[in-house]
């Protein structure tokens, strides 16, 4: 089966899994022994399970906003699947230079709660997030820099990594502005 993407794509697609499968399976054994009573409540599940619908459904938002506006502008001629040769700098990405991305660094919690995992909650899905962040700052500036060059400093000197105001969080999760 012939995947039409690029392997660093691939990579990170499977690695991101990984972290968020993994993370899940561990936290859940450490419930077992650690936290019985607590992962075990109802009441418990019940309060995590709504905030982690909601986080969830966030995470799906800004990730599927960040995507449209790639797939819209991002890409000319016949590319591989997820990969972009036109650097955007409107929209979302006005307001933010990651926004897929950040989407996708909510949902190890959103994932958590879900679960209901203390352990997850309080300790993995954090150092996961902190770990998509860290890829963010180093492999996804770094490859940005090496496709776009100077047009992307320039970009990066005056977009921030996330959003400042109200009008681009409501962009970004999927909140349009209505019309009158």
């Amino acid at each position: 089966m012939r995947i039409p993407t690029t392997p660093s794509v691939v990579i990170r697609i499977l690695l991101w899994l990984l972290l968020l499968f993994g993370g899940a399976v561990g936290s859940i054994r450490c419930d077992l022994q650690c936290f019985p009573g607590l992962f075990g409540s109802w009441s418990f599940h019940l309060l995590t399970l709504s905030a982690g619908v909601a986080i969830v459904t966030l995470s799906f938002r800004a990730a599927a906003t960040g995507g449209r506006e790639l797939a819209s502008q991002g890409r000319e001629g016949d590319l591989p699947r997820l990969e972009t040769n036109r650097l955007v700098t409107t929209g979302i990405y006005r307001c933010t230079r990651h926004p897929m991305l950040f989407g996708l660094m909510l949902l190890p919690l959103g994932f958590a709660l879900l679960l209901g995992s203390p352990t997850f909650i309080l300790f993995v899905a954090p150092a996961e997030a902190l770990f998509i962040l860290l890829m963010i700052l180093t492999l996804e500036e770094r490859e940005a820099i090496a496709k776009f060059g100077d047009a992307y400093r320039e970009y990066r000197r005056r977009t921030p990594l996330l959003p400042r105001s109200t009008e681009c969080w409501k962009a970004l999760f999927g909140k349009k502005k209505q019309k009158r």
